[in-house]
């Protein structure tokens, strides 16, 4: 198969048919193979009763129901697991992505050689309480990731199906799926400016708590990225650096009270520092110990990616 089309859904059920009919239109001018996999994820609003429905109309559609409301990585990471395309392009199911934009993407993956291609929203129909988060939660990423994206949160995004079958979704990190790629060695990440369109259905999902989660997010994945598979380079250094500090301070007091008679030491505040960074030093060290168990029995901790064998 040459395409799917990925649609995770949250209670959108007036825009589902007017999206499948407007997708089916495009790629069949493309005159290739297609999928469209719709994720409901826990609708209330009749969202499934209405893929059921359109299913009847158009046979390339495929539909997966979660029992509750998982969040938008679990609906990716399951859909990723069940596509068939060699080009996977996902989209949000408001209509705020045009399916308009599906060949230049698909070409961009086929043709060009990305492994992944980000949307980019230059011109946004959003309320300022949600780009000015938006701006700022992008040039962090960028600072950190070194990925040079202007959206990183784009939910129109075009992949190689090696490269979703090669990575797993989890939490809140459908935001960060091109950090993801970049640690899993998929570095050839390209963008293009997509078409921003005004919500006609339904309601926003984005609130507040989305921005501190997607930050915490941020740095989790930064850590796992670094330090996932050798947690003991982390914790062990900053240990041994601790108990160092501590060590050469208590010597030192040590040194000047039986040398140079100082006087007490136990009443000096650089006494109590020393102890504390011996024993903070310690306890990560400690920490390194436990995290190396724990990921020795991460049944990934040896899962890399192969690009080509001879």
């Amino acid at each position: 198969m040459n395409l799917s089309l990925v649609i995770p859904l949250l209670n959108e059920v007036d825009s589902i048919e007017e999206l499948v009919n407007w997708i089916s239109r495009v790629v069949k001018k493309m005159d290739i193979s297609f999928e469209i996999i719709m994720i409901d994820d826990g609708s209330t609003d009749g969202s499934w009763d209405k893929i059921r429905e359109v299913k009847t109309k158009y046979p390339e559609v495929r539909g997966i129901k979660f029992r509750s409301n998982y969040g938008k990585s679990a609906a990716l990471n399951t859909a990723f697991e069940a596509t068939k395309g060699e080009v996977v392009i996902t989209m949000d199911a408001d209509l705020q992505d045009s399916p308009d934009e599906i060949p230049e993407l698909y070409k961009m993956i086929k043709s060009d050689g990305f492994d992944l291609v980000s949307g980019w929203k230059k011109e946004r129909h959003d309320p300022i309480s949600k780009t000015i988060p938006s701006k700022l939660f992008n040039r962090t990423t960028r600072k950190l990731s070194g990925i040079q994206l202007n959206d990183f949160n784009c939910g129109l995004k075009a992949y190689s199906s090696e490269l979703v079958k090669s990575i797993e979704v989890y939490g809140e990190m459908h935001r960060y799926i091109p950090v993801i790629a970049k640690t899993a060695g998929f570095t050839k990440i390209g963008e293009k400016i997509v078409q921003h369109r005004a919500r006609e259905h339904g309601q926003s999902k984005f609130g507040i708590e989305r921005v501190m989660r997607g930050y915490l997010d941020l740095l989790s994945i930064s850590f796992i990225g670094k330090f996932g598979k050798r947690p003991m380079h982390f914790f062990g250094s900053i240990g041994t650096l601790f108990s160092f500090i501590g060590f050469i301070t208590l010597t030192y007091l040590a040194l000047s009270k039986l040398i140079w008679n100082v006087g007490g030491i136990a009443d000096r505040p650089l006494f109590y520092l020393g102890i504390l960074l011996v024993i903070v030093g310690v306890q990560l060290f400690i920490a390194g110990f436990l995290a190396e168990l724990i990921s020795r029995n991460n049944p990934r901790r040896n899962d890399y990616t192969v690009e080509e064998e001879l």
